[in-house]
């Protein structure tokens, strides 16, 4: 599993810049799925061949010019507690500041490596400024500018050189299944009914659980990992943006997990939260079933699930071949068979397609509708092979493959989901020099 990287600081040194510069390369990279820029303050940086996470807390805030400290405390705590490395910037225009030094207090009890960098350093005699910021007592000053990306390749060697945990997935020998969403839709309620007892203590207020409870099931001839993030804390103010929490905190377990159940609450239906953590699940490619719990609290009519579901589906587009599983926690309504369809998923994410059997089944499907001619030239696709990859990855070997235009690429993806069920499964396509 990855390590999570979070940027903390007052407001306005320029967090989200340098988010943007870590992930920027990465993203455009990883992000050709359509629909995945929906979290802008979550993405993958890569750095010496070294993936990680990185979450920009300033994001979450709302109203941020006049952030109290008390939501920017709130903020550096839960990065300490969620994540492996902490970036603590200031800015050397505006100089040491009364809250930049009520950080660095909390960050010194942090067990956690935190590295110190100085934004906007753009030029020679800005080097000195940044001088002062030693006396915060969190050893080396980065000098960076962040805008141009001057100085940060050296943060960054800092950065990967700290990390402890090692950084290509380890398989697991039992599937991992994580289950994410808003807090108070029934997360815990769910794994206490699959685990017959009261392993996480419930209580209506949302978020009382705290830490991802990880438990191994292995009852009815399932044998998996459970991991219950169990959203967040008690809520300390009505009008905290309580979405950066939930999003926080499901990150570990998504990154753990192989399949995501991502519970909805019926009677709310899907919100934009519920489209955040959806946008981390597909960024990592992870397989997806969506359940909607409280369902017994639903009027009914002749086909209120179907229409329900397809509802669902419209707002997640364009990932729309999911699973939708109708449960009440409650009731024990359907529980088991959530369990089902999450391990149809996983065995479809793990599934190889020889590259005999892929050629003889996509080269005609090519062959009747080939790519769009671009510029007078004809785009023509020879051969297909999937990638040794964790998630579903195809590779597409043409002569002009840099002409393929993203209709055409989504045609490819219904195609092979047709063809080969990867239903809730995320599938990676790339586009190569024959």
């Amino acid at each position: 599993m990855g390590n999570i990287v979070a940027i903390v600081g007052r407001p306005n040194v320029g967090k989200s810049t340098l988010f943007n510069r870590l992930i920027e390369e990465r993203q455009a990279i990883t992000d050709n799925v359509a629909g995945t820029t929906r979290d802008r303050h979550y993405g993958k940086a890569e750095w010496n061949g070294i993936v990680f996470s990185v979450v920009d807390t300033g994001g979450y805030v709302s109203g941020s010019d006049d952030v109290f400290e008390e939501e920017i405390r709130r903020q550096v705590n839960l990065a300490i507690e969620e994540s492996d490395s902490i970036l603590f910037l200031v800015d050397v225009h505006h100089g040491l500041t009364g809250m930049d030094e009520a950080i660095a207090a909390m960050l010194r009890r942090a067990k956690k490596p935190v590295l110190l960098a100085a934004n906007k350093v753009d030029d020679h005699s800005r080097q000195y400024d940044s001088a002062e910021f030693y006396g915060l007592g969190l050893g080396e000053v980065f000098n960076i500018a962040a805008q141009s990306g001057a100085g940060t390749g050296e943060l960054l060697d800092a950065l990967v050189a700290g990390f402890t945990k090692p950084s290509e997935e380890e398989e697991a020998d039992v599937p991992r299944f994580a289950i994410v969403g808003k807090p108070n839709v029934g997360k815990s309620s769910f794994v206490n009914a699959l685990l017959g007892r009261e392993q996480n203590i419930v209580t209506p207020i949302a978020g009382t659980t705290r830490d991802p409870i990880n438990t191994r099931w292995n009852v009815f001839g399932f044998d998996v990992m459970l991991l219950d993030t169990a959203g967040i804390r008690k809520k300390q103010k009505v009008d905290e943006d309580i979405e950066f929490y939930s999003v926080i905190r499901s990150i570990r377990a998504i990154e753990e997990s192989d399949v995501c159940f991502l519970m909805i609450d019926a009677t709310d239906g899907i919100q934009q939260q519920d489209l955040h953590i959806l946008s981390i699940i597909q960024k990592n490619g992870k397989g997806l079933v969506v359940l909607v719990n409280k369902w017994d609290l639903v009027e009914k009519e002749t086909n209120t699930m179907k229409a329900y579901e397809a509802q669902v589906k419209a707002r997640m587009e364009p990932f729309t071949d999911v699973p939708v599983v109708f449960i009440s926690v409650h009731e024990k309504q359907r529980i088991l068979k959530a369990m089902e369809v999450g391990m149809k998923v996983y065995e479809d994410r793990s599934r190889k397609i020889p590259t005999r059997k892929l050629n003889d089944t996509m080269l005609p499907i090519i062959e009747r509708q080939p790519p769009p001619m671009y510029k007078a030239k004809q785009v023509s696709i020879k051969f297909v092979n999937q990638l040794p990859t964790h998630v579903p990855t195809f590779a597409f070997y043409c002569n002009l493959p840099q002409y393929i235009k993203p209709a055409y690429e989504r045609f490819l993806e219904n195609r092979l989901r047709e063809q080969f069920s990867f239903t809730g499964v995320p599938i990676r396509l790339f586009f190569r020099k024959k």
